[in-house]
């Protein structure tokens, strides 16, 4: 038996809205046996949008029944029942969440007409309710009221089952059957397709676009863990109905997934990503020789053309840095932007001469330069015929890639013309600098351009 339900609601997902309307027409396969509908008073004002768009106001509602009131009746009806809507996720969210709030649990199989007639009837350029039934020249009584697209629904799933769509039907409800989770926009040969090993997945809009960045030890098995649960919020509700593509990168391990995973993110800044989307670093430090001869320090914003000796997020990182070396090699405050008064010529007496000063300040920077650590991370490649390098240059993440497993590089700038640049960021730093600590036989220490 079948339960071909439709609802109105007071706005768009389940754990913050509610139901107006609802209509359920109970068919066993061959013709209609039940039918059931009732506005429900929501408990709330509806949206002046709403009644816009189904003609429900205020007024009708004010005498209707509350869900509590009706809630076990829409149980008896569902329960047992084959769960069929348009677009089913929506309905059955909102009708869900209903029954468990009054104290009923619903756990039925569900259909989804808009992919079932995507099956039966390809072609079409739109699958929404009003679109398809238009095509079929199925008339909609009553258009955006719960009877109306039911009844219209009920006659678009006959003409499912009079064209094949039985043998769908089946396959949709084998156990093994990702058909009834998946969102209604993405195909079941998007999961199919996708690898069992590590890496990088990609959900797209309809338009293409990316809006969310995952990473996994198994691409197939995360992706479909997205779609498993029925969660009511709002973000994840619009979240699922967005999602029409899923691509992928395959990773050699679960460490380049994460370095690439994070990467991406702020590459593509997708919608649906929340964590990792602080601004890249703003600032550096910076080196320059000043019309007296004296090389300063300064901490300024980052420049595009203008390579820093260091990278920060925040400005006090910087100047922190800046004071522990001033003090640490007896630098000029002055010189270095940390008192900004300007330079007098009283305060030059007070200097060592350029030539002395700059020496301090080179022993300085050759010191930074030693604490800043430049090495690779050395591991299996997806292929046993290549490696995996990701390479850290004075203390920040440069890149990765492959490169033979017969070759071992130990040279910094022949590895870098074999790598592919990647942007530098904190969590990528402190998850490389994590790994090599853990991993001391994967660490590989380079010779550097000068040496």
């Amino acid at each position: 038996m079948y339960a071909i339900v439709d609802i109105e609601t007071t706005g768009g997902h389940a754990a913050a809205h509610c139901i107006t309307e609802i209509a359920i027409y109970v068919h066993d396969g061959s013709r209609v046996t039940r039918h059931f509908k009732t506005l429900i008073n929501p408990g709330r004002k509806i949206p002046i949008y709403i009644t816009a768009l189904t003609g429900i106001t205020n007024e009708m509602v004010a005498e209707a029944p509350l869900f509590e009131d009706v809630a076990e009746q829409i149980h008896e009806l569902l329960h047992g029942n084959i769960f069929v809507a348009h677009s089913v996720n929506f309905d059955f969210s909102f009708v869900k969440h209903q029954l468990k709030f009054h104290g009923f649990d619903l756990n039925v199989k569900k259909l989804c007409t808009v992919r079932l007639s995507r099956k039966v009837f390809e072609g079409y350029h739109s699958y929404s309710l009003g679109n398809i039934c238009r095509n079929l020249d199925i008339i909609i009584e009553d258009r955006h009221r719960a009877d109306g697209d039911a009844k219209a629904t009920v006659e678009l799933f006959n003409r499912i089952l009079q064209h094949g769509g039985q043998a769908h039907i089946n396959a949709m409800l084998k156990k093994s059957s990702v058909e009834q989770w998946l969102p209604e926009n993405l195909d079941k040969e998007e999961i199919a397709k996708l690898p069992a090993s590590p890496g990088v997945y990609y959900f797209h809009n309809a338009k293409g676009k990316v809006i969310y960045v995952g990473k996994a030890i198994n691409i197939r098995k995360r992706v479909s863990s997205h779609f498993t649960h029925n969660d009511p919020e709002k973000k994840r509700q619009y979240f699922l109905r967005q999602v029409c593509k899923v691509s992928c990168k395959n990773c050699a391990n679960e460490l380049q997934a994460l370095v690439l995973e994070s990467a991406e993110i702020r590459r593509l800044w997708p919608k649906y990503n929340y964590s990792q989307k602080q601004p890249a670093q703003k600032y550096g430090l910076y080196t320059f020789e000043d019309n007296r001869g004296y090389m300063r320090l300064a901490i300024d914003k980052k420049k595009k053309n203008l390579p820093a000796l260091y990278h920060f997020n925040l400005l006090h990182e910087g100047l922190v840095l800046l004071k522990k070396m001033v003090d640490e090699f007896e630098l000029s405050h002055k010189l270095c932007y940390l008192d900004k008064t300007p330079l007098a010529e009283k305060d030059i007496e007070f200097l060592d001469a350029p030539r002395y000063y700059n020496g301090k300040v080179k022993t300085a920077l050759t010191a930074l330069e030693n604490q800043l650590p430049t090495f690779a991370i050395v591991d299996e490649g997806i292929i046993k015929e290549e490696k995996l390098y990701l390479l850290v240059e004075r203390g920040s993440f440069w890149g990765m890639g492959y490169l033979p497993a017969t070759q071992i590089v130990r040279n910094l700038h022949e590895l870098k013309h074999s790598l592919e640049p990647y942007a530098d960021n904190d969590f990528i730093r402190n998850s490389l600098y994590a790994f090599a600590e853990a991993n001391p036989d994967k660490k590989l220490l380079l010779l550097t351009e000068s040496c």
